[in-house]
């Protein structure tokens, strides 16, 4: 049996994550009312991901989805911001990406109401809630690039 992959060194919690996106949704409307009270920092454009890093995340996710009976086919990236506290210094308020892996459950055939030796997957590819997210991307400040 091979070792299994290396746990990633850059996830999160689900909860950690859900705190990320909850904050951007609301710094995004807050921005969008002219609520916001604090004067902003200069954002970052870009978010960069080594390709060491992504590589070890997809075959993480992966190897591990496959343990939870899922099909991981994709990754969706979402949006995020720091909370406002000491623990994140200067990343505090700013505006982040993290990754979470989508897939399939893929049920037993005998449990499935045709009888077969072929896994049965649902339709829709879905956030897989079993598998952490990813974040601790670099932030960056391309040199005059924009897209």
């Amino acid at each position: 049996m091979k070792n299994p992959p290396a746990k990633p060194s850059q996830l999160i919690t689900r909860e950690f994550a859900q705190v990320l996106n909850l904050n951007y949704n609301k710094k995004k409307a807050d921005l969008k009312t002219g609520k916001s009270s604090k004067k902003e920092k200069e954002e970052a454009n870009a978010i960069w991901y080594s390709i060491e890093a992504l590589e070890s995340y997809i075959h993480y996710v992966k190897t591990q989805g496959a343990q939870d009976g899922y099909n991981v086919d994709g990754i969706r990236f979402y949006f995020g911001v720091y909370p406002e506290d000491e623990k994140h210094e200067e990343k505090a308020g700013q505006t982040t990406l993290f990754l979470v892996p989508t897939g399939k459950k893929i049920e037993a055939a005998n449990t499935a109401k045709i009888q077969s030796f072929v896994a049965i997957q649902d339709d829709a590819p879905s956030d897989i809630q079993s598998l952490e997210p990813m974040n601790y991307g670099n932030i960056g400040r391309p040199p005059s690039l924009t897209y």
